[in-house]
């Protein structure tokens, strides 16, 4: 628990929130039902063991913090996530009241074991272990089955590392839902890229051979995808992309679109991740006041090129 002020408020509840929830207690010492929801709340910081930051501001000392949130009454509990109010509740509770509203919130003991271990994959992937970095995903996913991103994560490395049929095995849950995910479908065509490019009918091309092939048909689509599939299953994924919008440019519609679709599938494997909701727009404080004036933020050169493979598809379909 913490005692904020309106000099430490900046810190300990702008931009502590961006990583962390926080509930902040508005309350006064004269005020009876504030008496007895404090000791409610702070046990409750103790039982949640780190998944929200309790923190009381004095609205008689801070009426300057009162008046920003519209205090009308005390107690008020106000949840702060991302640096911003996600909700609230106003006069005393019971502890089963405030769990209730908490855990409607506040992320769960296995999303906080995924996300901590998912964090650590990206580190140890950063660091070169890859093989350790498999590890953490498959502990994240085991912790919170239900997180679509250390799904995501695991069986993205998991191909890349060989692991075909254990990425198999993990994908079929998210193909199975209708609508798919954009994500996971992207991840089944290159999946079924690779098993193509082992086990298919021009397993053993090369690449010399598929454009030996193109030259004799410019409109020999069969093998153009097939080379372009070739391409996506060894990472070769701008030849991919170029073969690809060779046959989209002579026939949209060609094979129910599915050189569209394997486009865009290499355009969501080859898309970055989102920064953390905790990353801090540069030149601003995490309150969103800006410090250094207007700053030049450069384009990070993998979302360069993805941005200008769909410029050039969006040409080809208009």
């Amino acid at each position: 628990m913490i005692e904020v002020t309106i000099q430490n408020f900046e810190t300990e509840v702008i931009a502590a929130s961006m990583t962390q929830p926080i509930l902040i207690d508005f309350w006064a010492p004269w005020c009876g039902p504030c008496k007895s929801l404090g000791p409610i709340l702070e046990q409750l910081e103790v039982d949640y063991a780190g998944r929200f930051t309790l923190v009381k501001i004095d609205s008689d000392q801070e009426q300057q913090l009162a008046q920003a949130f519209g205090i009308r009454s005390i107690p008020t509990c106000i949840l702060m996530m991302g640096g911003k109010p996600a909700d609230g509740f106003m006069g005393a509770q019971t502890a089963t009241q405030v769990r209730a509203f908490l855990d409607k919130h506040l992320p769960s003991e296995g999303e906080l074991v995924a996300e901590a271990e998912t964090d650590a994959a990206q580190e140890l992937l950063e660091a070169g272990d890859t093989e350790a970095a498999l590890a953490k995903l498959a502990d994240a996913l085991a912790a919170d089955p239900g997180n679509d991103d250390a799904r995501y994560d695991y069986i993205k490395l998991l191909i890349s590392l060989g692991g075909l049929e254990e990425a198999d095995a993990t994908l079929a849950p998210k193909l199975s839902e209708i609508p798919r995910q954009l994500r996971f479908e992207a991840l089944s065509q290159w999946l079924g890229a690779i098993q193509a490019a082992a086990t298919g009918p021009h397993a053993s091309w090369t690449v010399e051979q598929f454009d030996e092939k193109i030259a004799l048909n410019k409109r020999d689509f069969d093998t153009r995808l097939a080379k372009a599939r070739l391409l996506m299953a060894v990472g070769e994924w701008t030849a991919a992309m170029d073969e690809l919008l060779e046959i989209i440019m002579r026939d949209k519609k060609w094979g129910d679109e599915a050189p569209r679709k394997t486009f865009v599938a290499i355009l969501e494997l080859l898309t970055p991740p989102k920064p953390k909701a905790a990353a801090q727009t540069p030149g601003k404080t995490a309150g969103g006041i800006e410090v250094l004036g207007k700053t030049a933020v450069l384009e990070d050169p993998q979302a360069a090129l993805v941005s200008q493979y769909r410029r050039q598809l969006s040409m080809m379909l208009n």
